[in-house]
């Protein structure tokens, strides 16, 4: 069974801390292009068929997840001698926002809450993102991991973005769909968490016990007024 978010009190949240793919945009799109085309790609490049490149490519990137170079475009491009950043312009269709997000963006700013993207997407790829999307003028603040020099999945990345970004933990909000990274804010002190049981709009809801959890945004909806 999912925990419930119903704990969330607005009155003693200042911040926002949104995570980007899975929690506000679909996770989809990188999906599909990580296990789908770039091994195509790679394998037209090398002779090879998609279900050989897949079984070349898959443990290479599980080699690295949740590392800084996991999420690095120019890395990839090096590692697989293709320019990443064009295959994900082939495919940039699929670059959607999930359901609720904007008006429940739209909601933070008339309570005044200070709205802050943070996310391990390289910066090249955040561009392509917020190019594609509305987002970048929602929020008040973009940082990304590659910024810092570490993942969110570190220890030392809350001190650094900190360090930038000053935040009181106990009076900000994180909403991010990976659990390791949930569990670091957790141990860096965050009061406040949410899970999303949908990042991928074409695979089931996750059960999520360790944090409340939320499908989507609408379960926010409407946030209390000031």
């Amino acid at each position: 069974m999912t925990a419930t978010h119903d704990g969330l009190d607005w009155s003693r949240i200042d911040s926002v801390f949104l995570d980007m793919d899975g929690t506000l945009l679909d996770l989809h799109f990188d999906n599909h292009f990580w296990l789908e085309h770039v091994p195509r790609r790679y394998g037209e490049a090398r002779g090879l068929s998609l279900e050989a490149a897949k079984a070349e490519l898959i443990p290479r990137y599980r080699d690295i997840e949740g590392t800084l170079s996991w999420y690095c475009v120019d890395h990839w491009s090096r590692e697989l001698g293709l320019d990443i950043v064009l295959l994900k312009q082939e495919v940039e269709h699929l670059i959607a926002v999930h359901p609720h997000v904007m008006d429940f963006l739209e909601s933070l700013a008339a309570l005044g809450k200070r709205r802050v993207l943070v996310t391990n997407a390289h910066q090249k790829t955040l561009d392509l993102k917020l190019q594609r999307t509305r987002l970048s003028g929602h929020l008040e603040r973009v940082i990304s991991s590659h910024d810092l020099g570490v993942a969110k999945e570190s220890p030392d990345f809350w001190p650094r973005l900190h360090a930038i970004e000053p935040f009181d933990p106990e009076k900000t909000l994180f909403v991010d769909d990976n659990l390791s990274v949930l569990q670091a804010a957790r141990d860096y002190g965050f009061r406040w968490l949410l899970a999303v049981m949908e990042p991928d709009s074409k695979k089931p809801r996750r059960e999520i016990d360790s944090f409340p959890a939320i499908a989507n945004f609408s379960e926010l909806m409407p946030l209390p007024g000031p």
